[in-house]
Parts: C-alpha cells; structure tokens; sequence
C-alpha cells in the first residue's frame, strides 16, 4: 500500500471505498471551484458516484495499471493526485490531481506531484511522466513548471467541459531530465 506523509499534518494514502463519502462531501463542496477545470463533476451526484472511481482506481492498482491517493490535511480530506495509467511497455504515465481552493497556494500538491514524480522515475523505473492542463488553468499549469517538467506544446480542443472545449498544456519529465 501507499502511504506517504508530506509534513507533519499531510499525508497521502491510496484510496479505499471508505473514502467515498468524504470524498464526495469535499467534492460536493467545491463543485463549482472544479467544475470549472474538470469533466466529471456534474456526473458526481453521490457518495456511489465516489464509491464507483475509487473502486475502478482499486482495480487499476491491482492489475499494475497506476493509483490514486487522497490527500488529508490535519485529518480532512483534502484532494486526490493519481496516475491515470501506466504503460509498461513505453515506460510512462499520466498524472491527475485536484486540491480543494481552501488548502491551495500552500505548496501542498506541487510535493505531492513531486513525490509522485519521483516514484514513478525511480521506484516504478518509468522513463516519462506527463501531466496535461487547461491552457486557462495557470494554478495548475504552475505545478510542473515550478518542478522543471518541460512545456511540449498543446493540443488545441482537448477537452469537452460541459459546453466549451479547452486546450490542453503538456508538460512532460524524462528520467534524465529528474533530479
């Protein structure tokens, strides 16, 4: 299991269906904040809603496929950060993440995209990480470039969010490049 304490009142832990609750709640409470930056939010309606990702990350852990952690802040759930998959053959992933506005601009998730960075380089033996963002999302955008990923380009129209398409920033970090 993943377990990781950032600081003294952060940690990270991989997801259980026992989180769906709390993660739906912060969800739930923050909806119109990741709605603005994240397709799935309308489709978020309830704890099951929650119950139903966590068991699909749970089911990617166990084939191999990548994870998703929650992050706690002095015991309140606070976000998630994951790999959306791994590709053994090539040697990459994705990574995703979101933090409730209330624990932003604190540092918080650029350690945490930083200790998912570094496991994948050297514990999973991965030669890329990616990490894909809304043109418009400079919050998010500022992650990778404050930890040295490479801006690759952009792929225009990326996303569908509810009645607008975004471009997508890509951010990549090769082994060689992570110190």
């Amino acid at each position: 299991m993943f377990y990781y304490k950032l600081e003294k009142d952060i940690e990270m832990r991989i997801l259980d269906v026992q989180h769906a609750k709390e993660m739906y709640q912060l969800t739930d409470a923050c909806r119109k904040h990741l709605r603005e930056w994240l397709p799935w939010v309308d489709g978020t309606k309830g704890p099951e809603n929650s119950r139903e990702f966590i068991t699909f990350t749970k089911k990617q852990f166990a084939n191999n496929q990548g994870f998703h952690a929650g992050i706690w802040v002095q015991g309140k759930f606070a976000g998630v950060i994951g790999y959306h998959k791994i590709d053994w053959i090539s040697r990459s992933t994705a990574l995703g993440y979101w933090l409730a506005p209330e624990y932003q601009g604190k540092g918080i998730m650029t350690k945490a995209v930083k200790i998912f960075t570094e496991y994948a380089i050297k514990d999973l033996m991965l030669n890329r990480v990616e990490i894909r963002c809304a043109e418009g999302n400079l919050k998010s955008r500022g992650i990778p470039e404050r930890l040295g990923y490479k801006k690759e380009g952009m792929i225009r129209e990326a996303e569908w969010l509810y009645d607008h398409y975004v471009d997508h920033i890509i951010y990549g970090m090769l082994r060689r490049d992570w110190k």
